[in-house]
């Protein structure tokens, strides 16, 4: 089979399409053929090498967490699930043919495989710094970098739950956040005082790690109300590093739910083929998405 691999760490370039022996599923494990796979941050931050409080990496080393496809193999012990269903999912090196998956969901009828890919962890990691930051319905929540694909997923699951939500994106995706809910504004020079005249701020996050943590705390006026999930350097301001995943199964659950009920909604803003991983990285890198990056099988 084709997978994406890389032997050393480093930039988009080490990222290679190699031949490859297929996966298998073992105990409560399934197999997909996968359709697509999503691209998300942490797929080019593990690349790079950087420490994300995860297990360590064995080079040479498979890409990606996320996918949708079809099953073709089921673990011993697993049930609920037949070959030939459609299920989203997380699991290791998703860039390629065929992969296992250690969590997943069948996915929403209507949903594209595409779509589906782009869930599983931006979902988990949506849900688990809205859980970790305390924000409780009637209060506000700023969210810095708020366009790409945990932001979005932010954005609706807080305004699901009677959170008021200003969200923080370049000038081109003002509207996009406002379809999603928000109350925009842009970054860059001036926007502490542009949210400070949105109203008082109760809790931050930190969603593309652009050096702002210092401000955020500045407007929530305690570390302990601002999470980052990309800046690695959050400690020396008291603020928490979110890294490590929570529940992905009960995630995928409630992804499932909202998705069904039309309350939960990502685009995908593009699609490469499997042979371009590296410049879905390097645009993925480049920040100012709207929504999801992925590859197609």
């Amino acid at each position: 089979m084709k997978k994406v691999s890389f032997a050393e760490f480093g930039g988009p370039d080490v990222l290679q399409l190699v031949d490859a022996e297929e996966p298998h599923a073992g105990p409560g494990r399934i197999r997909i053929a996968v359709r697509a796979a999503g691209v998300n941050p942490v797929d080019w931050r593990v690349r790079e090498g950087q420490v994300l409080g995860a297990h360590p990496i064995e080079l040479p080393s498979g890409v990606g967490l996320d996918a949708a496809g079809v099953v073709d193999e089921v673990g011993e012990g697993v049930a609920g699930v037949e070959v030939g269903d459609r299920v989203f999912g997380e699991g290791a090196s998703t860039y390629a043919e065929f992969a296992v998956l250690g969590a997943w969901a069948r996915m929403p009828d209507g949903l594209a495989f595409e779509e589906a890919a782009g869930y599983p962890s931006v979902v988990e990691t949506a849900l688990r710094v809205i859980r970790e930051v305390g924000v409780r319905p009637g209060q506000t929540l700023l969210v810095s970098g708020a366009s790409g694909g945990v932001g979005s997923a932010v954005l609706q699951i807080a305004r699901e739950r009677g959170v008021t939500v200003i969200g923080t994106a370049g000038a081109a995706n003002q509207e996009y956040l406002r379809d999603l809910g928000a109350v925009a504004t842009t970054y860059g020079e001036g926007w502490v005082e542009r949210v400070r005249r949105l109203g008082a701020v109760d809790a931050a996050l930190d969603l593309a790690g652009s050096g702002v943590i210092r401000e955020l705390v500045e407007l929530t006026g305690n570390p302990d109300r601002v999470v980052s999930i990309a800046d690695l350097g959050a400690s020396e301001f008291g603020v928490r590093f979110s890294g490590v995943a929570g529940s992905v199964p009960a995630a995928l659950a409630e992804a499932v739910d909202l998705i069904s009920r039309g309350k939960l909604h990502i685009p995908v803003e593009k699609a490469y083929p499997l042979a371009e991983a590296a410049a879905a990285h390097v645009d993925s890198q480049a920040g100012h998405t709207r929504g999801r990056r992925v590859l197609v099988i």
